[in-house]
């Protein structure tokens, strides 16, 4: 799997072919790949790897400095092809599952994101 934001496979446990380990460490990076407008949350992941819509992935977030991984399910909500219009990045937004994990995701970026989710700064979605 090759992806640009640190993004690695692991074995789950025979349960899911992989992992997606994401590492964001600037707090500018965290915001370009937030998507405050999806209902529960959600990130843009940059990836050359194909997915389709409504498919299911497993996240390891960790984020700025914290050491701990946050475990995240999510669906494929986004995705912006190879090319895609306007030179954006290569990759998918995935949507937070409606479970704790991914209410802790969410509460966790936008405590991190505090005043810049109301920038007009572009990001990789919108």
């Amino acid at each position: 799997m090759n992806a640009s934001v640190n993004a690695n496979p692991h074995d789950a446990g025979g349960v899911r072919p992989g992992v997606l380990s994401l590492s964001i460490k600037e707090k500018s990076a965290l915001f370009a790949a937030y998507m405050p407008f999806v209902k529960g949350g959600g990130l843009f992941i940059p990836t050359s790897k194909t997915y389709k819509m409504g498919e299911e992935v497993f996240m390891l977030l960790s984020l700025m400095e914290d050491p701990a991984k946050l475990p995240v399910s999510g669906k494929v909500i986004w995705i912006s092809p190879s090319g895609a219009h306007g030179g954006r990045t290569q990759g998918v937004g995935v949507q937070f599952a409606f479970n704790e994990s991914g209410k802790m995701a969410q509460n966790k970026i936008e405590g991190l994101l505090g005043g810049s989710l109301k920038s007009t700064r572009p990001t990789h979605t919108m």
